[in-house]
């Protein structure tokens, strides 16, 4: 028998790819966040959009048998709008019946049908010379692009939007004169084919991010009823594998399946676990819930630095820990728009003595000064609900260094030595 080296904790060098362990709970959480589908609600979102598509759909076709008679090849166009229709219901049948699931060769012929849709309907209006009036099947490819938003990746829709612009712009220059009466209609129906898919993909991702920035930040919200020193989430992870790994050698000395004395082999795996299980306990002694907050999330492990050498953040109550966290995150938010290199710093401590109440100079409180200093945050920026969470960790004053906001807090804390 021998120790499984997986097991024993080798895939703590394997790292997702912003730095938790492949295996890790908060991996396989943002993992599944970041896969389109129903995952993040996005199908509710591509039902509306086909919904959204529909009505533009019945709308323009009846635009088109109203003004049949205009056109003087009407072949073109009603293929156009016959391939269409077959594109927009095929899809949203392959969809309900696989999923929300679309691959990219898929993706790939359904966008060679809607060139074909664009080309047919820009050939059955070149001689009418006015795209802005008599452009329907055309206009339509660019709502159909809508449902594809959830399903496909933004880069591809992205591209899609694109080419079909350049194609919008191209048949007007070539086809339509432009004067001052025509151009604003001419402007009017290329925004009316193009702007839904922009806004759809801009919305989407937007989405998409909300949703992953509030799951980091559930998962990150567990550490605040920690004790002072405890192992985070995904050193608890490790811990796991490490006990299985352990109870797996114990039952095999035990039962005789590994003969004692132990092989070179063996005895070095086991070295190897004891070796990780010291150092998990000797973390554990110097890891607050803060430090795990941070370097557990996705988000805030990019953005916070942690100086607490003295591990002083462990000696906050749960409303004040509680505060601090919603402070740095709402601090960061309300920064990403406008200043997404936005960069914050905890400073904790030296410990001081209070000395303006009763209980402190019986010796049952102490003082942890706590500093927020940031880079690329202005104080008119920060929300009200900002300085509500800054309330509940304790007294504190607000300056500007270097046109960013830097903060004081107060924190008055139950002295460990007399607990």
């Amino acid at each position: 028998m021998s120790i499984d080296e997986n097991t024993l904790g080798v895939q703590r060098g394997r790292r997702a790819a912003r730095g938790l362990p492949i295996g890790s709970t908060g991996a396989r959480s943002l993992r599944q966040a970041r896969a389109a589908g129903a995952t993040l609600g996005t199908g509710y979102l591509g039902l509306g959009a086909a919904v959204v598509a529909a009505v533009q759909a019945v709308y323009g076709l009846v635009f088109f048998l109203s003004h049949l008679g205009d056109y003087p090849v009407v072949a073109p166009a009603l293929v156009a709008w016959l391939l269409y229709i077959a594109v927009f219901v095929g899809t949203a049948a392959l969809v309900t019946i696989r999923g929300e699931r679309l691959t990219g060769g898929v993706f790939a012929v359904i966008g060679g049908i809607l060139v074909v849709v664009v080309a047919l309907d820009f050939v059955a209006v070149w001689p009418l010379h006015d795209v802005g009036a008599y452009a329907t099947a055309s206009v339509a490819v660019g709502f159909g692009l809508l449902p594809v938003v959830t399903l496909r990746p933004a880069r591809e829709i992205v591209v899609a939007v694109g080419l079909l612009f350049v194609g919008f712009a191209v048949m007007v220059v070539a086809s339509t004169p432009l004067t001052a009466d025509s151009v604003p209609q001419q402007i009017s129906i290329v925004a009316l084919a193009v702007l839904p898919g922009a806004v759809a993909v801009s919305v989407v991702q937007r989405f998409r991010r909300m949703v992953q920035v509030e799951l980091d930040r559930v998962l990150v919200q567990s550490n605040v009823s920690q004790p002072r020193f405890a192992v985070g989430m995904l050193a608890s992870d490790e811990l796991a594998r490490l006990d299985l790994a352990a109870e797996k050698l114990l039952d095999g000395v035990a039962g005789g399946d590994v003969p004692l004395p132990l092989s070179p082999k063996v005895a070095s795996q086991a070295a190897s676990l004891a070796t990780e299980l010291r150092l998990h306990l000797i973390e554990g002694r110097r890891e607050t819930w803060l430090h795990h907050a941070v370097t557990e999330s996705e988000y805030l492990g990019r953005s916070v630095t942690l100086v607490d050498p003295s591990s002083l953040a462990g000696l906050l109550a749960p409303p004040q820990r509680d505060g601090l966290l919603q402070a740095v995150w709402l601090l960061l938010g309300d920064s990403k728009t406008r200043a997404p290199s936005a960069a914050i710093t905890l400073t904790l401590g030296p410990v001081a003595a209070v000395t303006q109440s009763i209980a402190s100079l019986a010796g049952r409180s102490v003082e942890v000064p706590i500093v927020v200093s940031t880079t690329g945050i202005r104080r008119n920026r920060v929300t009200p609900a900002t300085w509500s969470a800054l309330e509940r960790v304790g007294e504190y004053s607000a300056s500007t260094h270097e046109s960013s906001l830097r903060l004081r807090i107060h924190c008055v804390v139950d002295n460990p030595a007399e607990s």
